[in-house]
C-alpha cells in the first residue's frame, strides 16, 4: 500500500510540473538565457520551502515512522561540489531537464527525454567508478 502511495504521489508531482512546465526544454532555454523569470521564481519558492522546512525539522526535532531522531548532517564543501554543480548546470542547460522531472517529460511524450535518461543513468554509474579518484 505504501508503494501505492508513493507512485499516486509521484505521478500527482510529475502533473504539477508539466502543467507549470517547470520541465519545459524551451522554459530552461529561456531561463538560462535570461529572458524570462518564470523558473527563477519557481527555484525560489523550491528553496524558501526547503528553508522553513529545514528549520521546523530543527525546531520541533521529529521522529521517523520508526522512532529515531532525524539528524540534518552538514556537508562539507569542496572544489568536488564546484566541478560537480558545473556539470550539473551545463547538462541542465543542453538537455532541458534536471534528473526529477526527467520522468515528467517521458510521461507528458516528450520522448527524447530518453536520451537525457540513459545519460543521467551513464553519468551515475560513471560516478560510482570513479568516485574513489574524484575531489570530495
Amino acid at each position: 500500500m505504501k508503494n501505492l502511495y508513493a507512485l499516486l504521489l509521484g505521478v500527482f508531482f510529475g502533473v504539477v510540473l508539466v502543467k507549470s512546465e517547470v520541465c519545459s526544454w524551451f522554459r530552461i532555454q529561456r531561463m538560462f538565457r535570461f529572458e524570462e523569470a518564470h523558473m527563477y521564481l519557481v527555484i525560489c519558492a523550491a528553496v524558501a520551502v526547503g528553508a522553513l522546512s529545514v528549520l521546523l525539522l530543527r525546531r520541533l526535532r521529529p521522529r521517523t515512522a520508526q522512532g529515531e531522531p532525524i539528524e540534518i548532517r552538514k556537508k562539507v564543501f569542496t572544489k568536488g561540489t564546484v566541478l560537480g554543480g558545473l556539470l550539473f548546470g551545463m547538462g541542465w542547460a543542453v538537455t532541458g531537464a534536471c534528473p526529477g522531472p526527467i520522468y515528467a517529460q517521458l510521461g507528458s511524450g516528450a520522448y527524447q527525454a530518453v536520451a537525457t535518461f540513459a545519460g543521467a543513468f551513464a553519468g551515475a554509474y560513471l560516478y560510482a567508478w570513479l568516485r574513489p579518484r574524484l575531489p570530495h
